[in-house]
């Protein structure tokens, strides 16, 4: 039997394996059944879920940022942003902040009288359709000092905007959390 996950949106994904061109073996995931099926996880490798939900296999490779770096900027977004609905993604040694592009509440107003009569099926029916940008990021500098840099996407195209370091990370998302989900976000640089 296909190994199987369902993602965030509540998509099935199946993973399955191909032949590249110069024959070695490459793993995938697919909402289609089109490669030869894969019964299980293969040793080495891990489920990885991007913050809109598409879903791949990839190498286990050894993490740069520690849980308790992740639970400070969860914790600290928790606590000091303005938005609830955000996504949270560590890669190699960036934690970058996704937001949602849409505006949540004007989505759940214009949909209610469609679907005013399950709350719980707007708001699966709205994780369904959001989709999420980075907006802020922090970066590790320093692995053995464990310093951090936190940097502001351009949201004209694909840059970011140095904005402080400190070896101070709770101090960091403290300073800067305020302004995700505001206007003032658009003016740090």
């Amino acid at each position: 039997m296909t190994f199987r996950y369902t993602n965030q949106k509540g998509e099935i994904y199946y993973l399955q394996k191909g032949t590249r061109t110069k024959g070695r073996t490459r793993y995938f995931f697919s909402k289609k059944e089109t490669g030869t099926a894969v019964e299980s996880i293969p040793e080495g490798y891990e489920i990885y879920e991007a913050p809109n939900g598409r879903v791949f296999l990839r190498k286990i490779v050894r993490r740069k940022i520690t849980q308790e770096e992740v639970s400070v900027v969860e914790n600290s977004i928790r606590q000091y942003a303005k938005p609830k609905d955000y996504k949270i993604d560590v890669k190699g040694k960036a934690i970058t902040i996704y937001l949602p592009d849409q505006e949540i509440e004007d989505l759940r107003k214009y949909f209610a009288s469609s679907i005013s009569e399950n709350q719980s099926l707007l708001d699966r029916f709205l994780k369904n359709i959001l989709t999420y940008s980075p907006v802020m990021r922090f970066i590790l500098t320093d692995e053995k000092e464990r310093n951090f840099h936190v940097e502001r996407a351009e949201f004209l195209d694909d840059n970011w905007y140095f904005l402080d370091g400190s070896k101070d990370l709770k101090t960091l998302a403290r300073k800067y959390f305020r302004h995700l989900g505001r206007d003032s976000l658009y003016d740090l640089l």
